[in-house]
């Protein structure tokens, strides 16, 4: 883990309450079945319960609890969290219409397998659910946020600034909570999903978190979790969720576009 200022917030500090505008989960999905093949040959098989899902990858399998959020008509944000794996948690997009996918898988590493970079990983795979075609963009990554700062209030104690900087970083501030004043700039990969649907995620350098979040911008609402470690050394996935404002755009010269 990198330096950091004295009074810089733990993890569990700052992700009490941000759950409290998330949207809620739903048992649209408790029954049914799917099978997602991923673009780099993984194969995962879902069978969702209430509030859980039984999964197999064809190496291993097992029941584990599940969260199943509806994010947009027909695509939902189905948070996994494994048992029998703490350090690591899957989130999937899922549009049953489309039968789009897209997995983010978030590993927890040690400190000294991430020497230099963020302590959370991410490995990102876009895949097809099957039975039937697949219809509208393929999930890829994208350009789209670049110039936007917005403004997204996870609650009345939870109001942080975003700025996207460019393909691969954003800068943040917080405008009201326990990390008032405090901001950085991180690491970040963006996939659009759909149209005005955006996965948004980033990975800390000062503290071992990651976050994994959907935008959709046509209700202006971000549904998300956060992995990482708390202050006593547990690993935490918490649940986040946020009103968004769109507060300004810049547009960049030909030529002068970040990287």
């Amino acid at each position: 883990m990198n330096d950091k200022p004295k009074d810089w917030k733990t993890y569990d500090e700052f992700a009490y309450g941000i759950d409290t505008n998330r949207l809620p989960a739903t048992e649209a999905l408790a029954g049914s079945a799917h099978r997602v093949n991923f673009d780099d040959g993984r194969r995962l098989e879902l069978s969702f319960g209430k509030g859980e899902v039984r999964w197999s990858d064809g190496k291993e399998s097992a029941t584990d609890r599940a969260e199943v959020i509806e994010v947009a008509p027909n695509t939902y944000f189905v948070e996994i969290v494994f048992a029998g794996r703490p350090r690591e948690a899957e989130t999937l997009i899922v549009n049953v219409q489309t039968h789009r996918a897209l997995s983010i898988y978030s590993i927890v590493r040690d400190a000294k397998d991430a020497v230099g970079e963020p302590q959370v990983a991410q490995v990102f795979r876009p895949g097809i659910v099957e039975g039937g075609d697949a219809g509208g963009p393929m999930p890829a990554e994208s350009r789209d946020l670049i110039g936007l700062r917005a403004h997204f209030t996870y609650s009345p104690n939870h109001v942080y600034e975003h700025t996207y900087l460019s393909s691969q970083r954003y800068s943040w501030q917080c405008l009201v909570g326990v990390q008032r004043g405090h901001g950085d700039v991180d690491l970040t990969t963006t996939y659009k999903f759909d149209e005005n649907q955006y996965v948004f995620t980033f990975r800390e350098f000062k503290i071992p978190v990651a976050s994994t979040f959907f935008y959709n911008f046509d209700d202006m609402r971000s549904t998300g979790k956060f992995l990482g470690i708390t202050a006593d050394g547990r690993i935490q996935n918490s649940r986040a969720g946020a009103f968004i404002r769109k507060a300004s755009m810049t547009y960049y010269l030909p030529g002068q576009e970040p990287v």
